[in-house]
């Protein structure tokens, strides 16, 4: 299928830095791409060079002519348009196609009057998605397409675009949206890309593999750089003369490994511990709080112990920073009481980041001002290393918060709410603007927290893998009244087992024509199975394995210490090399073996299961 967005060999820098070397991104008709990397190695910068809104230093750009590109940025601008309307039609050729503008608008809940004024972060985002979606385009970029969005425009987007004709490059944080929707991935790293023919499910597995291999290949790189330098050193015949060619080669070995380009740094995260609190944290008893007449939290009660992570859920509106605020203390109840535990130490980061002044210098924002140094657990650290934990460079440490990026303001807001030290923390919506890879790490954090968590967000992934039982709106078939909230036992995938289906999709408006795409195995009906059992050989392997493995572990051991004497290569270089090779030949079959073992070992439990 001939590509409708082609690029290859792009470069860009930016004042004299390379950001983008030789990158490639091809897209054709009904294609899903996932665009993937860390903050700041060019994802964004790429979608627009693709949308035609930079022009690069170096490589090639081709459109088909007839193609329509819509791009849908990462912060909005609705600036100059008085109306939601009137935004969402700016990009509309023929006046006449308006009704597809408002048909989309509806949608998503956003009425065309509505002043552009004062939208809030999800309303912004909708409007945007109209603008982009309305045309009709062959090709659509999107840029964080759910930030601020709720659970049922999420579920409506993504049922959206799985119907669409259009190509669709995409950049999300938000995991599961990537793999329901994506079937190829391209992965920007250290300024060049790197493409996988599946789906973003299949990523950081390969990701991994890819990284591995690469650590594997400098360490072999180090380890004959460092035979080469004794040979320079200490070799006999270099004492007397000189190889040319083995110099010229150590001199290309030690370049190529001064050029590499190394993965930049993972963000450190360390979370100041407080005080140890009661056992009871929180305990609310048939709290309810109205505004406007409007009942928000109607007769809710729940006991949050230490350790607790309770997550929140619900539609934008339905009240979930309302009913967190009333659980910290932070606002009072109409109704019902709300019981702080004893030692409490709380720590919110909220949702706008509206603690970070943008005025502010970067260093501030984490000591309020104060010196230069800031205490972790007991440990005091200047502030120029703690930022460098949270990948800021030198430069930023004076440069005024406004000036930071969306990823870095949010990098910045966890720097300063987890150099607090604190027993329970208050998160609203702590994913938005993060790569994948600091998300990582921030769940790493947040599992191994000893306090409480409370968490309003509407990353499907992230909630499942954190958090120990989720509160939602009741749905309506349970004929409860309005602002009545319910509790439910684990995850986000366990609250839909309970209530069938996700909190504000009940009553959310169907797109005609639209479904969710079926995951890639659903596709085909399933054939009843008949019941198997391992083979003689694999039963032969699974016995045989184990021995086989500390075997290997005894040999790579032995070797290690072999190779550790530092006059082993002085005394006998060929054997330095032999058990140079054996160790490399041992390591790999070791980690074979392994591999084999564990995919056995599966096969048999769930055959036995």
């Amino acid at each position: 299928m001939a590509p409708l967005l082609q690029m290859s060999g792009i470069r860009l820098s930016f004042a004299g830095a390379p950001l983008l070397e030789g990158v490639a991104l091809s897209l054709a008709a009904r294609e899903r791409v996932a665009l993937v990397g860390r903050n700041g190695s060019g994802k964004s910068t790429l979608l627009k060079i693709a949308a035609g809104l930079i022009e690069p230093d170096g490589g090639e750009r081709f459109v088909d002519p007839a193609a329509r590109i819509a791009y849908l940025p990462q912060e909005p601008d609705l600036s100059g348009y008085e109306t939601v309307g009137a935004f969402a039609c700016a990009d509309l050729s023929d006046p006449s196609e308006s009704f597809r503008a408002e048909k989309l608008l509806a949608a998503l809940g956003l009425s065309p009057t509505l002043s552009t004024r004062a939208l809030s972060g999800g309303e912004m985002r909708r409007a945007a998605l109209v603008r982009a979606l309305a045309p009709e385009p062959d090709v659509l970029l999107l840029d964080e397409p759910t930030n601020h969005l709720d659970l049922p425009a999420i579920a409506w987007l993504e049922a959206f675009l799985a119907e669409s004709a259009a190509g669709i490059v995409v950049i999300s944080h938000d995991r599961r949206f990537l793999e329901n929707l994506t079937a190829r991935t391209v992965w920007i790293d250290r300024g060049a890309t790197r493409a996988l023919d599946r789906g973003f499910s299949a990523f950081e597995e390969w990701r991994d593999q890819l990284l591995e291999e690469e650590e594997a290949a400098r360490r072999k790189l180090d380890r004959k750089i460092a035979m080469e330098e004794d040979w320079l050193r200490y070799g006999v015949t270099a004492r007397r003369k000189r190889n040319v060619r083995r110099l010229r080669e150590l001199d290309e070995m030690r370049k190529a490994r001064r050029e590499a380009r190394r993965r930049p740094g993972n963000v450190v995260f360390s979370l100041a511990r407080g005080e140890v609190a009661g056992k009871r944290v929180i305990v609310a008893e048939k709290i309810s709080k109205s505004f406007g007449g409007r009942a928000v939290v109607r007769d809710f009660s729940i006991e949050i112990a230490r350790g607790d992570r309770v997550g929140i859920v619900g539609p934008n509106g339905a009240g979930k920073t309302t009913l967190l605020k009333l659980l910290a203390g932070a606002l009072a109840p109409d109704a019902g009481t709300v019981s702080l535990g004893t030692n409490l130490q709380i720590v919110t980061l909220d949702q706008r980041r509206a603690a970070l002044d943008p005025d502010a210098r970067v260093a501030d924002a984490i000591v309020d001002g104060r010196g230069d140094w800031v205490e972790i657990n007991g440990e005091k650290r200047h502030i120029a290393s703690y930022l460098k934990d949270f990948l800021f460079a030198p430069e930023q440490f004076r440069a005024p918060v406004s000036a930071l990026s969306g990823g870095e303001r949010g990098r910045l807001a966890l720097a300063a709410a987890l150099a607090r030290p604190s027993n329970l923390l208050v998160l609203d919506e702590p994913t938005n603007d993060l790569d994948l890879e600091t998300l990582d790490l921030l769940e790493e954090t947040l599992a191994d927290y000893r306090g409480a968590l409370l968490l309003v967000s509407h990353d499907r992934s992230f909630l499942d893998r954190l958090v120990t039982s989720v509160v939602a709106p009741a749905p309506p078939s349970a004929g409860l009244p309005p602002g009545t909230w319910l509790e439910y036992a684990g995850g986000y995938e366990d609250m839909l087992a309970q209530r069938g289906s996700a909190p504000g999709l009940e009553d959310a408006p169907a797109q005609p024509g639209a479904r969710a795409k079926p995951r890639r195995e659903e596709t085909a009906p399933a054939k009843p199975a008949a019941r198997q059992k391992l083979s003689f050989k694999e039963k032969f392997a699974l016995e045989q394995l184990p021995g086989r493995i500390e075997a290997l572990e005894r040999e790579i051991a032995a070797l290690r210490a072999k190779l550790s004497d530092p006059a082993l290569f002085a005394s006998d270089p060929a054997m330095f090399h032999d058990a140079a090779a054996r160790l490399e030949k041992a390591e790999a079959a070791l980690a074979a073996a392994e591999e084999e073992w564990l995919a056995l070992e599966t096969k048999r439990e769930a055959l036995e299961g």
